[in-house]
């Protein structure tokens, strides 16, 4: 792979001086980059491939440097080309890796990311407060774009903000990325609605020729105008082409082709001098110029490492997977849970894939319910199915389920209604960063009265959670990391789950670690080390947050010397929260009692092990902070 022009691009500014032939060799440039990328560590890839030439348009077409026009790209992940061009080719290997550049756009990278977006839906409002900024301030000329993909449109919000730029006249461009793809196939009527409009482009055509033909008369034209605009939109609603839009008050443009660079930049350019709402509907490839990652965008989206690469960007062994994850735990005990007893259903959004539901969605279509990218649906849903008498399962990445914090509490604990919460990459996510870490399910679920929340501690209570979790009578969340699956060692058999019960792994004079969670195998590591020092911690399992244990655990704070709660999630009204609440309704003395968790900031991206080495939940970490607790006492 040779670099030629790539090394050249400080910022978009230089794209200028690129022929079309060179601009059409730097889009070969990119996209091997991503390549070079994927052959070191897994990043987000198909999506980034599909949205080479539309990075390259807007870049050609709009000014986006610091205060000038503005650019959202909505959900994030598809940044990568948008780093390329704007100066920082140079640490683009760095992408994904702790202190380099993060696989979302990130501000304080560049003047050119606005916004560190991760979550879906958002681009569009975000827009709009840009341009109502912008023109209160006395940038009335600035041009405002959002970029979405077909998978997030049909989140709640987009047509809120939809709604509100309709109604003001914004001069802001939306445009509709349509690559038929979320992170899974897209779901739900509104896909369908793309489809027809891509089968139906022949109108914009069409309209523009009628538009042309009619000018060129010389007297009537005018009048012809006025008389044919009834048949024209007539000519609109029979081919339903952007009609949803236009009735939005949007003027709708498209489809065009997402991968054509020069026709991009000429009808970008022609857009440019529009005023009012507008929506460009671009059909792009996700994967584009990758065979494999064209034909199958779902494992392509942030595939394994690339460890082959042929002729033509082929791609030709992927390495293999290592270890099952809590994940696959999860998806297991499922599927058997499933089998076991027809009431249970289990929903996601627009997460088949990362939640390894296929064989879920094989097996039971019926009970098997994708909602795309609509938290806040897919937890009312489960309301209504839980009211109906099923069992519903709403599995969700915990920081994703913060989107649907109302109803949560309306239309599940309000109810008291048996909606079972399977939360996962709870915890840090590794790489992908403060976006996607799951940190704040802990307390925003032991908020809500009626509410059991649990954690497994390891591998051997997942499947025994999940069923007490179905058997329970009303709302119950469980919550695991992206992480491999661990089995701490017992010296006796693993009790059951019991409502509000904590396992005690081992007892120790000298304190215990109480861990809340996965972290129970540093735990033990960490207790195992100091007892070979000659320190005697003991080891409790927690399991419940809420319930709390309050029997098992204030027993330990009333008469150990030192209780270290341990949690990955945020240590402001977490688990240790808990604790510390417990011992004060109780009078009990708890200033022996120091609380660790994820500290009252926000992570950046790394390594799993990286990251919880740096805020002092590794067991060498609660190893040198139980020696440093020790001396203080003494």
């Amino acid at each position: 792979m040779t670099t030629k022009y790539l090394p050249n691009i400080k910022s978009p500014a230089d794209l200028h001086k690129l022929s079309d032939e060179q601009l059409q060799g730097l889009t070969h440039e990119i996209r091997d980059e991503l390549i070079r990328v994927l052959t070191t560590r897994p990043a987000h890839f198909a999506s980034n491939l599909g949205v080479v030439e539309l990075t390259l348009a807007l870049h050609l077409t709009f000014d986006f440097s610091k205060d000038k026009d503005r650019l959202i790209w909505d959900t994030g992940h598809q940044i990568y080309p948008q780093k390329l061009i704007t100066g920082r080719y140079d640490r683009f290997h760095t992408i994904r890796t702790k202190g380099g550049l993060m696989g979302f756009p990130h501000p304080g990278e560049s003047e050119y990311d606005l916004f560190m977006t991760g979550h879906a839906g958002c681009s569009v409002s975000t827009v709009s407060g840009l341009k109502a900024g912008d023109d209160l301030m006395g940038r009335t000329n600035n041009h405002a774009v959002a970029v979405i993909g077909d998978g997030a449109f049909p989140s709640g919000i987009v047509f809120e903000a939809l709604n509100n730029i309709g109604g003001m006249g914004q001069n802001a461009l939306v445009i509709l990325n349509d690559n038929k793809m979320s992170i899974c196939p897209r779901t739900g009527g509104l896909g369908k609605y793309f489809d027809q409009c891509r089968m139906t482009g022949l109108y914009q055509g069409g309209k523009r020729r009628l538009n042309q033909i009619l000018s060129a008369i010389p007297i009537l034209g005018s009048m012809a105008h006025s008389a044919l605009e009834q048949f024209r939109d007539g000519l609109k609603a029979f081919f339903k082409d952007g009609m949803l839009f236009e009735e939005l008050g949007f003027r709708y443009f498209g489809p065009v082709d997402g991968h054509d660079l020069p026709g991009l930049r000429r009808i970008l350019r022609d857009l440019k001098a529009q005023k009012g709402p507008i929506l460009l509907h671009v059909l792009t490839n996700k994967g584009h110029g990758v065979p494999q990652a064209a034909e199958d965008p779902v494992t392509y989206h942030t595939p394994p490492v690339f460890e082959q690469i042929g002729p033509d960007r082929a791609i030709v062994a992927l390495k293999k997977g290592g270890a099952k994850a809590y994940t696959d735990a999860i998806s297991y005990a499922l599927h058997q849970a499933m089998q076991d007893d027809p009431k249970v259903t289990v929903m996601t959004a627009a997460m088949c894939q990362g939640n390894k539901l296929e064989q879920v969605r094989a097996d039971f279509p019926d009970r098997f319910f994708d909602v795309g990218i609509c938290e806040s649906h897919a937890v009312a849903f489960a309301a209504g199915q839980a009211k109906a008498g099923l069992t519903p399962v709403v599995d969700i990445y915990s920081t994703f389920l913060q989107r649907s914090f109302d109803q949560i509490f309306q239309e599940v604990c309000l109810q008291n209604l048996h909606v079972v919460f399977c939360m996962d990459r709870a915890g840090l996510t590794g790489p992908e960063g403060p976006t996607h870490h799951g940190m704040f399910d802990v307390p925003y679920m032991r908020l809500f009265p009626n509410m059991v929340s649990m954690a497994p501690g390891d591998e051997a209570d997942v499947q025994p959670m999940l069923k007490f979790a179905l058997k329970h009578t009303g709302p119950i969340s469980m919550r695991y990391p992206k992480t491999n699956l661990e089995k701490v060692d017992r010296n006796e058999a693993v009790p059951p789950i019991e409502m509000g019960k904590a396992e005690v792994v081992s007892w120790g004079e000298d304190g215990c670690f109480v861990a809340f969670g996965t972290l129970l195998s540093n735990c033990v590591s960490a207790a195992k080390k100091l007892r070979a020092e000659g320190i005697h911690m003991g080891v409790i399992n927690a399991r419940f947050v809420k319930p709390l244990d309050k029997d098992t655990i204030l027993r330990a704070v009333e008469t150990l010397p030192l209780v270290v709660t341990v949690e990955e999630g945020t240590v402001e009204g977490g688990f240790g929260s808990a604790v510390l609440e417990a011992a004060n309704a109780a009078g009990i003395d708890a200033r022996n009692v120091i609380r660790r968790g994820v500290p009252d900031k926000f992570i950046e991206h790394g390594d799993r092990n990286e990251l919880l080495a740096d805020i002092g939940l590794s067991a060498d970490a609660l190893v040198a902070l139980v020696r440093e607790q020790r001396a203080a006492l003494v």
